[in-house]
């Protein structure tokens, strides 16, 4: 094919070209945005003992309040975003969140805490940022996968990471953090400039997927006012599946010392990959489905499927029927990720397509999400303070069970719902 008909191609939103052209470089600036993020959940941190509870608890919450004070101001942030401001603003959240790691590692504990709250302040708006260049478009689907492919993966690989670098070369879990950030500064850089040379949505994309436009605040009020009951019950589940998988991802060092997978600094991208590749090819392949309320229809049939596969794996894993901890770690996370991936993508992508407000899937997004990880904290707290067992993996157990239980009803209220409402 001559460059000239590539650059047609791509422009025009159809093939492979373009597929490449904006699912690549999206893919990569989240995937780096996690070695600023994740890596410093490997440490122990049981060297600090001026607290009540554990450090590295401490840590998490710190983290997680910065990371949900971020998705509260990205919803008015990312619904009114215009695109000119979309490259600058990713570069310098990363790097204010860099400086935050530096800071870590320069303040003595137990003071350096606060500079996690720091850390995790500007990372919550990256997701947003990165989606807004994808959604809208009729490939969205496969383009959604392809980026949330990058958290999945991101996650095990940058602490596996974190983990070698520590083991490898002797540096402080204080100082590792800002060291494999440092790592992925280049590549961030470079893949912004090459996410932001990605084409507009097409006068065709536009026809299929309703236009996406910056919202006022009552734009905002008119899309909640008309599908409140609906998206409480998806904003409900979600606040257990974001709490359950974050806690998944904060305590996967210490579940995996529970049940014999420690010392090896690789599991936590070996567990990862088949949790990505599955939830890829599962995701992409709404792209088949043009009809928009079909399209919803089926996205929640399948997140329902996957809480059962959720509490399932988990009561095979218990029964000792599924005897092998690595497989229960994989499905578990399969059971969640294809459950909580949806919401930050595709389940949004095609409600907005399919209700005709003025509005972006970025305003819902960032609404579950705020609300996702507010139940990350209560849950963190409540696990810190009033549970009385004293097992991460019990803990773990007995979470997973009661988010497939109220992500199943959620789910089954939400797909009536909007049956109902949405046109035939």
């Amino acid at each position: 094919m001559a460059l000239a008909d590539w650059k047609m191609r791509v422009n025009s939103g159809q093939g492979l070209g373009f597929i490449l052209s904006a699912s690549v470089p999206a893919f990569l600036v989240y995937f780096c945005m996690y070695a600023f993020r994740k890596p410093f959940a490997v440490g122990i941190f049981d060297d600090v003992q001026d607290f009540a509870i554990s450090y590295k608890v401490v840590l998490v919450l710190a983290q997680l309040l910065g990371y949900a004070s971020s998705k509260f101001i990205g919803i008015k942030v990312i619904s009114e975003l215009t695109a000119a401001h979309r490259p600058w603003m990713i570069i310098a959240l990363v790097l204010f969140a860099e400086l935050a790691l530096l800071g870590f590692a320069l303040v003595p504990p137990p003071y350096n805490f606060v500079l996690l709250f720091f850390n995790g302040l500007p990372l919550g708006m990256i997701w947003g940022l990165v989606f807004s260049y994808l959604e809208g478009r009729r490939t969205t689907e496969l383009l959604a996968a392809i980026l949330s492919a990058s958290f999945i993966l991101a996650s095990g690989v940058t602490k596996a990471i974190g983990k070698f670098i520590m083991l490898e070369f002797a540096v402080s879990q204080y100082w590792m953090p800002f060291l494999t950030g440092a790592l992925f500064l280049v590549p961030l850089f470079f893949s912004v400039w090459w996410l932001n040379q990605v084409a507009l949505p097409t006068a065709e994309d536009i026809r299929a997927r309703h236009v996406r436009e910056p919202m006022t605040s009552a734009d905002r009020r008119r899309l909640l006012y008309g599908t409140w009951p609906g998206l409480l019950a998806i904003v409900v589940m979600y606040f257990f599946l974001t709490a359950f998988r974050d806690y998944r991802d904060n305590f996967a060092a210490d579940i995996f010392n529970e049940i014999g997978l420690s010392g090896n600094f690789r599991i936590f991208a070996e567990t990862e990959f088949w949790v990505a590749v599955i939830s890829l090819f599962i995701m992409a392949s709404f792209i088949l489905i043009r009809n928009n309320l079909r399209a919803v229809q089926t996205v929640i049939g399948i997140m329902a499927l996957a809480m059962l596969l959720l509490a399932g794996s988990t009561y095979f894993y218990r029964a000792a029927i599924l005897t092998d901890p690595f497989w229960w770690i994989v499905l578990v996370g399969l059971g969640a990720y294809i459950a909580y991936i949806p919401v930050g993508s595709m389940l949004f992508e095609r409600l907005v397509a399919s209700l005709q407000y003025k509005s972006n899937a970025g305003f819902l997004i960032y609404i579950a999400d705020a609300m996702g990880y507010v139940g990350s904290i209560l849950v963190m707290l409540y696990q810190t303070f009033f549970y009385q067992g004293d097992s991460i993996l019990e803990f773990f157990i007995q979470f997973s069970y009661l988010t497939a239980i109220i992500g199943f009803v959620g789910l089954g209220f939400a797909y009536f719902y909007f049956t109902r409402l949405i046109p035939k």
